[in-house]
């Protein structure tokens, strides 16, 4: 399994160019894409009509303690200086507990990559 980010999924469903909208249609293609469930809300926050394409698409469930555990690496991150916004920890945790990577072009995740143990793809 491997997961996109808002950013890579709407690039990849926009057909932009880059090296990872090339990792999401691979894994697309060979159905090991997944999504976090703080990236469907954002995408679709964007878009209703996108819908029908996301439903398609497995979600990372939440575990028991995912909310704690995702306010606590924003904290860490924050409390070093560091920018993490709320979607983006939220996204990280979900990845973080499957042990799955992160597709994404969004430079912030290397915060968490560093300090949390998010591995990105």
């Amino acid at each position: 399994m491997i997961a996109a980010d808002s950013s890579s999924l709407v690039s990849f469903l926009r057909d932009d160019p880059g090296a990872d909208v090339g990792l999401v249609a691979t894994a697309a293609a060979s159905g090991q894409l997944v999504l976090p469930p703080a990236v469907v809300a954002e995408v679709l926050s964007g878009s209703a009509t996108l819908q029908a394409i996301l439903v398609k698409i497995a979600q990372l469930e939440l575990t028991d303690g995912y909310w704690e555990r995702a306010g606590a690496i924003r904290r860490k991150l924050r409390e070093a200086g560091l920018k993490a916004r709320l979607g983006d920890a939220l996204i990280a945790q979900s990845c973080i507990d499957h042990d799955v990577p992160l597709i994404t072009r969004d430079s912030d995740f290397r915060h968490f990559e560093k300090y949390c143990g998010l591995k990105l793809a």
